[in-house]
């Protein structure tokens, strides 16, 4: 019989678990035999108390095992997934995925919905009219191998390890550990069946680690563990200190996902999904380099492949390809209100969570599962850091459907934007790449 308040002594004063002390954890709480308040000690005990490499890549093999794998090897020598930490405005997935598949590079996507501020990827697709993202897998096979590209929900028999240990991770403080989230992540996609990984980890206030030093230590830590595991992972390290693009909230990230794929993107956005999208062709073999991936890729916005596979999936899906075309298909906010500059300047900061804090007052987020969402609201960031204003300039517009959440919003929006006198350089939007 295993004796679980063993190991919680061993890792408390700082002790190194075996495979076997983490294989007996995983098979506890998968079975139930490993109560909640226990797992909570051992959770809080890793940390205080880290994990060494071993430990980490031992972790995410026992989360890997305590479901179903998928076997996508029927689509192709090579299928790409791609993973965010998360962030503000993060619609990376909508515009990168039909890129990388009208290159002709496979994309088995499963994605999450959101907790916080706004909806994950899954919400933001519902957005579209019709649109299922609930897709049984032999199906979501099938849809991939005719068109060559299919974003679904993500199953439950997926690292359902993970989903235990998460949904206690979330209520006793035990989020920010470099080795649970590492596990956490590189489980869920091992899982998934792809053997390119591409993962966007975030820093700064709109994202879990808040330095970009913290960033780079979990996504070293990432790749080494997919290198014990034997998975190609790798990992560009971005910036969240504002929003990504200008759109925050469902149908208006969709909406600017479209204009990013017609060529008409902020190049914030655009360049992000660029440099993803090149190391990943270059990692499945589907161009020779990283400029001649980027060439690819630039070509098919150009000449309309990319949009096309966007509505290819649509179409897949049972959603309706007219919003490519015609944006009042999308649900509407009642109302518009925009926040203006009240001095002349340079924008020095515009805070990315104080924008999602903003967003979610508007209804955009959820603070539980289950909750829902509101489709039409959200704000569209008008003006970012280093951009030139004048008294008057529109910073941002609010899209709400109740005057009274619109108005406490727009307040506290308004303390999301700082304006000095001085130049302010634009900054950087990649910090540094890890396992090219």
């Amino acid at each position: 019989m295993v004796r679980y308040v063993d190991l919680i002594y061993k890792k408390r004063f700082g002790g190194e678990h075996t495979q076997k002390d983490i294989q007996q954890i995983i098979d506890g709480v998968c079975s139930g035999e490993m109560p909640d308040y226990q797992i909570s000690a051992w959770l809080m005990a890793v940390c205080i108390n880290g994990m060494t490499m071993d430990e980490a890549a031992y972790l995410t093999e026992a989360m890997v095992k305590s479901g179903d794998i998928m076997d996508l090897s029927s689509l192709g020598d090579y299928v790409i997934d791609k993973h965010s930490t998360g962030g503000v405005g993060d619609k990376t997935t909508i515009v990168l995925t039909p890129m990388l598949s009208s290159a002709g590079v496979p994309i088995a996507k499963l994605s999450g919905r959101g907790l916080g501020h706004t909806g994950g990827t899954i919400d933001k697709l519902e957005s579209i009219p019709g649109f299922n993202t609930s897709i049984p897998t032999d199906k979501f096979l099938a849809q991939v191998k005719k068109f060559g590209i299919a974003v679904g929900g993500q199953t439950a028999k997926l690292a359902p390890a993970d989903g235990t240990i998460y949904s206690i991770r979330d209520v006793t403080a035990t989020v920010d550990s470099i080795p649970l989230i590492a596990a956490s992540v590189v489980s869920k996609k091992i899982a998934s069946g792809s053997n390119v990984i591409i993962l966007d980890v975030k820093y700064g206030t709109g994202a879990f680690m808040t330095t970009p030093e913290e960033a780079r230590e979990l996504a070293e830590t990432m790749v080494e563990v997919g290198k014990r595991l034997n998975k190609q992972i790798t990992c560009v390290v971005t910036s969240m200190e504002q929003p990504l693009g200008r759109a925050v909230g469902h149908s208006l990230e969709v909406i600017e996902s479209i204009e990013t794929l017609k060529g008409n993107g902020p190049e914030d956005l655009t360049e992000l999904c660029l440099t993803l999208g090149a190391v990943a062709l270059k990692k499945a073999k589907a161009a020779s380099s990283v400029e001649d991936a980027r060439k690819i890729l630039t070509e098919n916005i150009k000449n309309g492949k990319a949009l096309k596979k966007l509505e290819d999936m649509i179409v897949a899906q049972g959603g309706d390809p007219s919003v490519l075309q015609d944006y009042s298909k999308f649900q509407q906010a009642k109302f518009k209100e925009e926040l203006k500059a009240d001095k002349d300047g340079s924008v020095s900061r515009c805070d990315a969570l104080t924008v999602a804090k903003a967003c979610k007052m508007l209804g955009a987020g959820r603070d539980k599962k289950g909750d829902p969402v509101n489709m039409a609201v959200g704000i569209v960031v008008h003006k970012k850091v280093g951009d030139e204003v004048s008294k008057g300039t529109v910073l941002a517009e609010i899209h709400a459907d109740d005057k009274e959440k619109l108005d406490q919003s727009i307040e506290l929006l308004s303390s999301a934007y700082q304006i000095v006198d001085e130049e302010v350089i634009k900054p950087d939007l990649i910090n540094a790449m890890i396992g090219a």
